[in-house]
């Protein structure tokens, strides 16, 4: 018998200490229902300690993605107020196992998602869009996991970064996004990568999180997923990223780097 609160003390001792630990259940592989159990019971320990939920992200949502971390179903993970940088900030490294960043289009909520909405149905539920900027971690060693594995670290979430917000009616269907570190330029990619485009994201994150009991707000903020694949952060590194019409990012990596397990 898993228990899913002792699962989730183990993913959550890891990201405080920043000491990856090996996969929960490598013979046994966690079901989705059991994994979302750990999620919710890791979020909880967040928020016993006085975070607030911010809002939702969906991760491999993109071909790209999937590829890159062998998973092929979306997943939702919980975003809270002490994982938000603010645009032009430092990120310290130390706090973070093996960081890895990705480029996102963000959605505000001006009114809660309904549980299985259109796209027309999801747009009137979007007070602004932004650029983003998600940082990723997964806490397992080698950066190795399976679909119950991820879902139960929270879709490997650990920071992200909001752009300026643009009215709520703004084409994101087919944006040209570039990634570029210390001037290199890393990744490009487009919005029409994420599901086809942002708001098949967001309606799938709505559909996810009803079934899951999961409730969003007015306020909230949901990451639609990455247009890339993630790149690996160093210390010491600049990062720029390019949204065409949405503007440009920039935010700074300090500290030790990534982390060899």
């Amino acid at each position: 018998m898993i228990d899913p609160d002792a699962r989730a003390e183990i993913l959550d001792q890891a990201a405080l200490m920043a000491r990856p630990v090996a996969r929960l259940s490598p013979e046994t592989p966690l079901s989705v229902d059991v994994a979302y159990a750990v999620q919710e019971r890791l979020v909880a320990r967040r928020l016993a300690r006085g975070e607030r939920i911010a809002g939702l992200k969906l991760g491999l949502t993109s071909e790209t993605k999937m590829k890159q971390v062998g998973v092929r179903e979306v997943i939702l993970g919980r975003l809270t107020d002490a994982m938000q940088h603010d645009e032009g900030s430092s990120i310290d490294l130390g706090r973070l196992i093996h960081p890895r960043i990705e480029p996102e289009i963000a959605f505000l909520l001006r009114r809660p998602l309904p549980p299985d909405p259109s796209q027309a149905e999801v747009q009137v539920c979007v007070e602004a869009v932004a650029p983003a900027l998600e940082i990723i971690d997964s806490r397992y060693e080698g950066f190795r996991f399976d679909l119950g594995d991820v879902i139960a670290d929270n879709a490997s979430s650990a920071g992200f970064v909001l752009g300026r917000l643009h009215p709520p009616e703004t084409d994101t269907g087919d944006i040209a996004i570039t990634l570029a570190l210390s001037g290199e330029v890393r990744e490009t990619g487009s919005s029409a990568a994420i599901l086809g485009r942002p708001l098949n994201a967001l309606a799938a994150a709505a559909r996810i999180a009803a079934a899951r009991g999961i409730s969003t707000s007015p306020g909230d903020i949901v990451l639609a997923g990455a247009a890339t694949a993630a790149v690996p952060l160093s210390a010491r590194t600049r990062v720029i990223a390019d949204f065409g019409p949405l503007g440009r990012m920039e935010i700074r990596a300090d500290g030790p780097g990534e982390r060899e397990n």
